[in-house]
């Protein structure tokens, strides 16, 4: 008997013409969405390949250790052709040298703001939306829609049992939804292949794991539609009932969840951290400059009583030794001003941590957000992108700096010019730059950071855990209340 109220399930499905219109939307979507996620990627390599050799030629053309710096930037990730997440608004390079802070810089949407109008739609999207709405579609007046037509009680009318008929209800839709949505979904992975996209293991299992949650949160919509087709007599307020449920699960708990989290946990704007650093900085400068001008005085008060001849031969001898004591004094200062603005920067990635954490926290709620957030950790392109990028430039920071003034020392200059007078060759200036080019052989090289299967899998679980709660939760009411549902 179960079988047959399976097939029959099928079949009204199957043969429905909403499913004709609705299936051709969605297998263009998805296809589409992944083509254009390739072109994208595809794009973004050949933007980060260039980038990378014109900051290799830059290096190789410089001529100071003390003035040398380069640029790290964000490797694209295959995996942001099914989830886009915040790989479009967070930067893609950053200055790495001894005086500007690590900071990722030069989004797409910056630098391209009419795609930041027109956002681009992945495969995440449509199915946290679209077809969220299209298993709602079909399944809202899955018992009352008999009822009304009359077959429910016709059906009763022979010796079935009430938990056979929901269970059919329930395994018939997600066959005649989920099936038929697959041949897409492996459409698009062929697509994937037939590109030559470079995914390794690690990348297939973290695509089969987010095509496992997606099924996941499209069979808590089926069983969602089944549950309030059982708890409204008609259909037509089932719907109603369902729209605005779908309009609260996708649309108002993530919001209303990030903004109250936004109340309770308050953090300084960026503006006011700039401020800060800002401030910190001229004081700092200002104290040098002081404590320079008094040092100056104390040097001159040393050669008070010689005479010019004693004067010169006094600041010959001690004039390296001058240079190295007010060098020593810049980079310390140059290192208190990057200490200061690191632990800034420190305090307000924990305050945003905390915010973040209470978000997701309140948002996780709605089995909406429970599934983005889990398809952004799969693929790597969520909140923890920018940070996880950001601490391995500043180890890279703090290797190429340290690598950059050792070489400076061994080289034996300061980095700034030289003024010679021969009363033969008269005036000459030079610098660092009549040494020649550098010797990058043993120069550090920026190492993006490694997004492993275990690190990616480990915070979904909990996502995972709610997914499934929510669907079993949504059947056992449709079970329990169809139970004393009146067929009539």
């Amino acid at each position: 008997m179960l079988r047959t109220l399976i097939q029959k399930e099928l079949k009204a499905i199957l043969l429905s013409p909403k499913f004709v219109a609705t299936f051709a939307t969605c297998a263009v979507l998805i296809l589409l969405s992944v083509f254009v996620g390739i072109q994208e990627y595809r794009a973004a390599v050949k933007q980060y390949e260039a980038a990378t050799q014109l900051a290799a030629q830059d290096l190789r053309e410089a001529s100071s250790w003390m003035a040398v710096n380069t640029r790290a930037f964000r490797q694209p990730d295959p995996m942001q052709i099914f989830v886009s997440g915040v790989n479009n608004d967070i930067g893609r390079l950053a200055r790495i040298n001894s005086f500007d802070t690590v900071k990722l810089r030069s989004s797409i949407y910056s630098e391209d703001t009419i795609f930041a109008v027109f956002r681009f739609i992945d495969f995440v999207f449509i199915m946290q939306v679209v077809l969220s709405l299209f298993a709602i579609l079909f399944t809202y007046d899955a018992v009352n829609g008999e009822r009304e037509d009359g077959t429910l009680q016709l059906t009763f009318s022979n010796a079935i049992p009430r938990p056979q008929y929901i269970l059919g209800k329930f395994i018939g839709s997600w066959l005649g939804l989920v099936i038929p949505l697959l041949i897409p979904i492996m459409l698009g992975v062929l697509l994937v292949m037939l590109y030559r996209i470079p995914f390794t293991g690690v990348h297939w299992a973290k695509l089969g794991s987010l095509l496992g949650v997606s099924m996941l949160y499209f069979t808590f919509f089926i069983a969602f539609g089944i549950l309030v087709s059982t708890l409204a007599r008609h259909s037509a307020v089932s719907f109603l009932l369902s729209l605005v449920a779908w309009v609260a699960f996708v649309l108002i708990i993530p919001r209303a969840g990030v903004m109250a989290a936004g109340q309770l946990v308050p953090i300084p704007t960026v503006a006011e951290i700039e401020g800060q650093q800002d401030g910190f900085e001229k004081n700092r400068w200002e104290k040098h400059r002081q404590e320079l001008q008094e040092r100056w005085r104390r040097r001159e008060a040393a050669m008070a009583g010689m005479n010019e001849k004693e004067r010169e031969a006094y600041r010959d001898e001690h004039e390296w030794e001058w240079l190295e004591e007010d060098d020593k004094d810049r980079k310390q200062i140059q290192k208190d001003i990057s200490a200061f603005a690191q632990q800034l920067n420190e305090n307000l990635r924990n305050r945003k941590a905390e915010q973040e954490r209470l978000g997701f926290t309140l948002a996780r709620f709605s089995p909406a957000s429970a599934y983005q957030l889990a398809a952004l950790n799969l693929a790597g392109t969520g909140v923890a992108l920018k940070s996880r990028y950001e601490d391995a430039m500043q180890n890279y920071r703090t290797a190429f700096t340290e690598y950059a003034e050792k070489k400076q020392k061994e080289s034996g200059g300061m980095g700034g010019i030289r003024i010679e007078f021969n009363t033969n060759t008269g005036l000459k200036i030079g610098g660092d730059r009549d040494r020649g080019t550098l010797d990058l052989s043993d120069l550090p090289k920026f190492t993006p950071p490694e997004h492993t299967y275990a690190a990616a899998l480990a915070p979904t679980l909990i996502d995972f855990g709610l997914l499934g709660l929510y669907t079993l939760a949504a059947f056992a009411g449709a079970f329990v209340r169809f139970l004393r549902y009146d067929v009539r």
